[in-house]
């Protein structure tokens, strides 16, 4: 009964060397952020995957486009993703024709700067945080090896004072020094796993923008 409750889970972090206790604490820090941040891109994700859905449906429906901008800006909100993209467009087409005198690759250049733009400020919005779970992926690990090797080494440090060395005397602490690699294996696995989900998800719809760039400066060539 005494072994199994010295060698308990909370015992043995407890009873853990002060450095191996920092190092789980930081990587117990590190996996509560890293499962805040996986929460907040899903929901992100798959928000910004409906809301081009949707726009989608509405702008291929054969609307008049200045209709279709007057939906967009007349929002609570300021549009995101592809909306965004559509109003940077049609603002800068609109603003640059208003003006005048001016050839029509000027106007389809100008508005394809403008949704550049936009689209630009939409992958930031949407790799954000993911260099954060890169890191904890790639990271943890070694920092919980760290923490092994440090326990390890006091651990046999610890059988100088004993005059017969058994694994009874040597298994408390090197069980405390591996929790720290487990602990690391746990905060580093669901990030590598979530952080190329996401990419891969990222990528997906940065190829519809881009895709969505092209097909309406072409409208927009063929409108001008």
């Amino acid at each position: 009964m005494n072994v199994t409750q010295d060698l308990s889970l909370l015992s043995l972090v407890s009873g853990a060397s002060l450095p191996v206790q920092a190092v789980m604490l930081i990587l117990l820090l590190a996996s509560l952020v890293s499962w805040w941040y996986i929460f907040l891109k899903m929901m992100m994700l798959a928000r910004a995957n409906d809301e081009a859905d949707a726009f989608e449906r509405a702008f291929w429906t054969g609307g008049d486009l200045n209709r279709l901008y007057e939906s967009v800006t007349a929002g609570r909100r300021s549009a995101q993703g592809m909306a965004s993209i559509f109003e940077a467009g049609f603002r800068e087409y609109a603003r640059l024709k208003k003006q005048g005198g001016m050839e029509v690759s000027d106007l389809i250049e100008g508005a394809r700067r403008a949704m550049r733009a936009a689209y630009n400020r939409e992958l930031d919005e949407l790799d954000a945080h993911l260099p954060f779970l890169a890191s904890v992926g790639s990271v943890s690990p070694y920092i919980g090896l760290l923490g092994t090797v440090w326990g390890i080494m006091n651990a046999f440090r610890g059988l100088a004072n004993v005059a017969q060395a058994t694994l009874a005397h040597v298994a408390p602490g090197i069980a405390e020094a591996l929790i720290a690699t487990a602990i690391g294996l746990f905060a580093a696995i669901p990030a590598v796993v979530a952080y190329n989900r996401f990419t891969a998800h990222v990528d997906r719809l940065s190829i519809r923008y881009e895709s969505f760039i092209e097909e309406f400066t072409n409208i927009l060539q063929r409108k001008a």
